[in-house]
C-alpha cells in the first residue's frame, strides 16, 4: 500500500506542474501562494493528526470509495483538457468558455497530497516546532511550484508534447489510484505478495522507452515542420 500511494503522490505532483506549465508564471506563482495559505492554515489539523487515524482512514471502505470517485473525475478533467488543447492547437479556431474552465481548473488532488505530506514531514521530524515545521513546508511549496513548472516549460517548450506527457501522467494517476481503492481495499499487500521487482522495473523501462521515444519521434516532426 505504502509503496503505491508513493507512486500515486509522485504522478499527482507531476500532474500538477504540467498543468501550471501551461500557465503565465505570474499565474502559477498566485497558485503556489494559495497552497502555500492551505498548508500553513491547516497546520493545527496536521498537527493533532496521527499514524493511526491516518491508517484507518485509508482503510475506511466509504472513505477509499469516495477517493476513487473523485480521482475518476479529475482525471476525466485532465483527459477532457488534453482533447480541448489539442482541438485547438490543430485546427479550432475559437476557444469556447468550458475550454477556458478546463484550462484554469488546477486541479485538487494537489491539496490532500499537500496535507499528507505536511502530516509525513510532523511525523518524520518528532520533538521539533512543528508550527514552524509546516511553516517551512509552506515556503518550499511556495517557491517550487512555479519554480519546477516553470523549468518544465522551459525544458519542454513544445506544448503538444506536454500535452501528451500530461494525459499519460493523468492516464495513470486513474489507472493506480482506482487499483489502491478497489473495492475500498488495496489489490498490493506486502505480507502476501512481495514486491516483484522485475515486473516494476520492466514497467519503467517500457515507460521510458515509449516515452522518450515519443519526445524524439516529436522533435523530429517538429523540425521537418520548420523546414518547410
Amino acid at each position: 500500500m505504502q509503496h503505491i500511494l508513493q507512486i500515486l503522490i509522485l504522478f499527482i505532483l507531476t500532474a500538477c506542474l504540467l498543468k501550471l506549465s501551461f500557465w503565465q508564471w505570474w499565474q502559477s506563482a498566485l497558485f503556489g501562494l494559495l497552497c502555500a495559505a492551505f498548508v500553513a492554515g491547516t497546520t493545527q489539523w496536521a498537527i493533532v493528526q496521527s499514524k493511526t487515524q491516518l491508517a484507518d482512514l485509508l482503510n475506511n471502505v466509504g472513505v477509499m470509495q469516495d477517493v476513487a470517485v473523485f480521482i475518476t473525475a479529475e482525471s476525466a478533467l485532465c483527459f477532457a483538457f488534453c482533447f480541448a488543447e489539442l482541438r485547438e492547437l490543430f485546427g479550432a479556431k475559437k476557444r469556447n468558455r468550458w475550454n477556458s474552465l478546463l484550462r484554469w481548473y488546477p486541479g485538487l488532488l494537489l491539496f490532500p497530497v499537500l496535507f499528507y505530506l505536511q502530516t509525513q514531514l510532523i511525523f518524520a521530524m518528532p520533538g521539533n516546532n512543528f508550527t514552524w515545521l509546516s511553516y517551512v513546508f509552506a515556503g518550499v511549496v511556495l517557491v517550487m511550484l512555479p519554480l519546477l513548472s516553470f523549468l518544465l516549460k522551459h525544458a519542454c517548450p513544445e506544448k503538444e508534447v506536454r500535452l501528451e506527457i500530461y494525459f499519460l501522467v493523468g492516464l495513470f494517476v486513474c489507472i493506480i489510484g482506482l487499483i489502491t481503492t478497489v473495492n475500498g481495499n488495496t489489490t498490493y499487500s506486502a505480507a502476501k505478495e512481495p514486491l516483484n521487482i522485475k515486473a516494476v522495473l520492466l514497467s519503467l523501462g517500457l515507460f521510458t522507452l515509449f516515452f522518450v521515444a515519443g519526445i524524439l519521434l516529436n522533435k523530429i516532426k517538429y523540425k521537418i515542420k520548420s523546414r518547410n
